[in-house]
């Protein structure tokens, strides 16, 4: 091993002497630019792969990330505007984590977090304060968490606390949001985000709070539901909802059968707001319904004996006059009298029917809907033409839109109203559009494919030209060290071959390497040669 890596440098050395100076110029340069090549690679490879930290920071939270990241002698890197933080990939969660124990960074606002610590003496006014504080920071962190919105501010006016209560005073907030793009928020974020405010603070309606972006819009309006302004908009806002769910279920259906963009629907639709509470009360005079019933009976008796000490007279004169004998006084006859009396009271009231009907808003008064179809089409292209629909075929479609509309024909009282026309729209851009679309990917495809070949025809290119090259050079120039003779027994056959090739004026591989290794020196010097007369040609 020792040997061949002398024998190795013995004829770098050789060929280093043999070489020019332009041809050792190159050689240290190029052996240079390989070597650069090498150490920027190595470098590139060893870089550490940086990954987000921190994201969207103002400029005090990232001052306080950045001076944690130095104390802890972590390398950073910091994105565009100061705001994105990226440290080694290996330490992003070791970082957070270490963050987190710090509370670095709060985020928007300050949260409860200010309660950790224990105050003591501080004064109630104070403590309410810090309470406000902590609500705010808090629904300002919650409300940045939702998709389209990057950041937020919330403000909370709460009424002071006092003896008397006043019932016109009422908590207000205010929300500032920076949406993600130059869009605005829908409306149903708006909502979201104003329930969720008036959730979170006692006694806030959701009405009381006002919504507005970065770009000054207003996307909230303070509008009492019991106001005649709320109560419009309202009605407006429940009138758009329904004649939009009403024109899409009829464009749904139309373009299942008609083909999508075929057809156009818009509905109108009155809405019946008013509410009717109506109390009937209806009387059966035929219909009777015993209330109470009241049952005397009484009984009397009364008896009348004979005359005598222990006879009870008549009264009058008769009863008591005597003639003188008492034992021979006439008697009357015993009277027995008695009374049976029974009375019966019963108290009887007329049947009554009593109904309490409420008729709620939001019945439909009245519907109408106007109907727009594509006209049928007919060929491709130029050839394309206008195919009348049959009344059949139109009448069809008339019944599927008042179906999903849901339009009553023949009712005097909602007068619906239906119209359908077919008329040819206006696709010409949608045909320009698809066209350019097309030949700008026919162009593409025809650019990468002739990219492609012209990358061959150049490595063609030059093959040939390498080629060409090699068939001019002279062969004479290569058959130096051609002197030294093969040994006995080793390489016979390989010999007498490439000995033939040689003296025939063909320059093959096995030729080459024959060369080579019979004699280095030599063929350096050829292969000089040959170079040096290809230079002189040119």
């Amino acid at each position: 091993m020792g040997d061949n890596l002398r024998q190795l440098g013995q004829q770098l050395v050789e060929i280093w002497k043999q070489l020019g100076v332009s041809q050792r110029v190159s050689v240290v340069l190029g052996a240079g630019v390989v070597l650069a090549g090498l150490a920027g690679l190595m470098i590139w490879s060893n870089r550490p792969d940086y990954a987000l930290l921190y994201g969207k920071l103002d400029d005090a939270e990232a001052s306080k990330v950045i001076a944690a990241l130095d104390d802890a002698k972590v390398p950073y890197q910091t994105g565009r505007g100061g705001g994105s933080i990226f440290v080694p990939s290996d330490k992003v969660y070791q970082m957070r984590a270490q963050m987190a124990g710090k509370g670095i960074p709060r985020g928007e606002g300050v949260g409860f977090e200010i309660f950790d610590k224990p105050n003591f003496g501080i004064s109630d006014f104070v403590q309410r304060a810090n309470y406000l504080r902590a609500v705010q920071g808090e629904l300002s962190r919650t409300i940045g968490q939702i998709d389209m919105v990057e950041s937020a501010r919330v403000m909370i006016v709460m009424p002071e606390n006092r003896l008397l209560v006043d019932s016109q005073k009422k908590p207000t907030a205010s929300v500032f949001v920076r949406t993600k793009s130059s869009g605005q928020l829908p409306q149903s974020a708006v909502n979201s985000i104003r329930f969720l405010v008036a959730n979170a603070v006692e006694g806030l309606q959701a009405n009381s709070v006002s919504v507005v972006d970065n770009l000054g819009n207003v996307l909230s309006e303070n509008q009492e539901d019991d106001s005649v302004a709320g109560m419009s908009n309202n009605h407006l806002t429940a009138r758009r909802n329904l004649e939009q769910y009403l024109a899409k279920k009829a464009e749904g259906m139309l373009e299942r059968a008609l083909g999508p963009g075929q057809a156009i629907v818009r509905v109108a639709a009155e809405i019946n707001w008013d509410t009717i509470t109506r109390t009937e009360e209806k009387f059966d005079p035929d219909g009777q319904v015993a209330k109470s019933t009241t049952l005397n009976d009484e009984t009397t008796t009364s008896t009348t004996g004979e005359g005598g000490a222990g006879g009870a007279g008549a009264v009058g004169v008769a009863s008591n006059a005597t003639n003188g004998d008492t034992n021979n006084a006439s008697s009357g006859p015993t009277n027995n009298s008695q009374t049976k009396k029974k009375v019966t009271n019963s108290q009887y009231e007329v049947s009554k029917i009593s109904s309490n009907t409420i008729l709620a808003a939001g019945g439909i008064r009245r519907i109408s809907a106007a109907v727009f179809i594509a006209q049928k089409m007919e060929g491709e292209g130029k050839e394309r033409k206008p195919v009348v629909r049959t009344d059949d075929e139109l009448q069809k479609l008339k019944r599927i839109v008042q179906s999903a509309v849901g339009i009553v024909e023949g009712d005097p009282a909602r007068k619906d109203e239906l119209t359908l026309e077919q008329l040819p729209f206006n696709d010409q851009p949608a045909i320009d559009l698809s066209q350019r679309l097309e030949t700008d990917g026919n162009r593409q495809f025809y650019w990468e494919i002739g990219k492609n070949v012209l990358y061959a025809l150049v490595a063609l290119i030059m093959v040939m030209i390498f080629l060409k090259l090699l068939k001019k050079t002279n062969s004479d120039d290569l058959t130096v060290g051609m002197g030294k003779p093969a040994t006995a027994g080793e390489g016979e056959g390989e010999g007498e071959e490439w000995r033939k090739d040689a003296k025939a004026g063909v320059v093959t591989v096995d030729v080459l390497n024959a060369l080579i290794k019979e004699n280095p020196a030599n063929m350096t010097q050829a292969v000089r040669s040959w170079l040096s007369t290809g230079n002189k040609s040119n």
